[in-house]
């Protein structure tokens, strides 16, 4: 039976609430904008430790920011006791990331990124391991229901937490559409000048960390210039802010005397990022786990070929026609890196025509939608 009953429904928006997004910075940010923008009967409030960035959806008749602090220990005892104590009382809470609130007295929804603190627990520091450890543990064992990116990541939860399969499901991130679009090379010429990057290059987009796999790229396209499998004008661009345990990376760039060749942006800003996927060779995405891979969407949206890992949740992205590497393997990365920067016009056009089909079936409207259904779900 429909569930008519008009909700309050209370959303954990810190993860929005931040500067240079990135990973589950996006996806809270895509759902928090999707949920102001649907006509829905149901009224949301937002709860903030600090007040909201200028670019969270304004408030208006359905939509409301609660801030309240101090931000440490924000989960575990400022959200909970204002949960508790003051009115209006949401009737189901939902939070766009690993972690609930202690003790709340209503509903939780949860959103899983990815488990790859359980796989990969040396790449992780270890204060960053422990709280992803206990506070995921301990969010999925009191959670009403739990929204995973990806199938890949619902079986990782299935088989780490035993879970029921009908406990979790699968609601994929969008993309910006109206901002990722094949643009024209002269506009994105005159936009990358002041970067000074110049086509034509490769690019990888993403936070440098170990599970990124970027050393192996590095060492990929140094086999690829050292032997001329590519022409040697083709740059690779790595474009990402500083995540953790990235310092391995720049020293592999200057050992293998790669100085001008590499070109490493940090954090790409925001309004030209456009530019830069669309004006591509080619985009890499080399990891060795994603939980789902926002950037692969922005790029096939972006009119680019793709390529990517045969692991994790990649594949449910890029489907049956992607370009897929062995990401344990440095002469696979190369051979896909030759691949791509030796296409023929005619081999270009019917990669970027497949990504250009499969984008559609990714967007912030059917996320938003198949969020609200488990929301109304939930308190039914």
């Amino acid at each position: 039976m429909e569930n008519r009953r008009s909700l309050l429904i209370g959303v954990d928006g810190n993860e929005a609430n931040i500067q240079q997004r990135v990973g589950v910075n996006q996806f809270a940010l895509g759902l928090l904008r999707g949920l102001w923008a649907n006509k829905t009967k149901h009224r949301f409030l937002i709860y903030l430790s600090t007040p909201p960035a200028s670019d969270l959806p304004r408030e208006k008749y359905n939509w409301h920011y609660r801030v309240i602090g101090p931000p440490k220990l924000w989960t575990q005892w400022s959200l909970p006791l204002n949960l508790f104590f003051h009115r209006p009382r949401p009737d189901v809470f939902f939070s766009p990331s690993h972690y609930a609130p202690r003790f709340a007295p209503m509903p939780t929804v949860i959103a899983i990124m990815d488990l790859g603190f359980l796989r990969n627990k040396q790449e992780f520091r270890f204060r960053d391991y422990f709280k992803l450890r206990n506070w995921t543990a301990y969010s999925i064992k009191n959670a009403k229901h739990i929204i995973a990116i990806s199938q890949y990541t619902k079986k990782d939860l299935i088989i780490n937490y035993q879970l029921p399969p009908e406990k979790i499901t699968v609601i994929y991130p969008g993309f910006e559409n109206n901002k990722f679009f094949p643009r024209d090379i002269s506009v994105i010429r005159k936009v990358l000048t002041k970067y000074d990057i110049e086509p034509p290059y490769l690019l990888f987009l993403s936070s440098l960390k170990p599970s990124k796999n970027v050393e192996r790229l590095i060492q990929a396209y140094a086999k690829c210039i050292r032997e001329k499998a590519i022409n040697n004008s083709i740059k690779l661009v790595i474009a990402g802010k500083k995540a953790w345990l990235y310092e391995e990376i720049f020293r592999k760039a200057k050992n293998m005397g790669l100085t001008g060749k590499i070109i490493f942006t940090g954090f790409f800003p925001e309004e030209d990022l456009p530019y830069l996927v669309s004006g591509c060779q080619a985009f890499i995405m080399p990891s060795l786990f994603e939980g789902f891979g926002i950037p692969v969407l922005e790029a096939m949206a972006s009119g680019v070929p793709v390529v990517v890992s045969n692991v994790s949740s990649l594949p449910e992205i890029v489907g049956k026609d992607g370009i897929y590497v062995d990401p344990y393997n440095t002469d696979d990365i190369a051979r896909s890196l030759r691949y791509v920067s030796n296409l023929s016009n005619l081999q270009r056009s019917q990669r970027v025509n497949n990504g250009l089909k499969r984008v559609p079936n990714f967007s912030w409207d059917k996320a938003t939608r198949e969020t609200l259904a488990v929301l109304e779900n939930v308190i039914q």
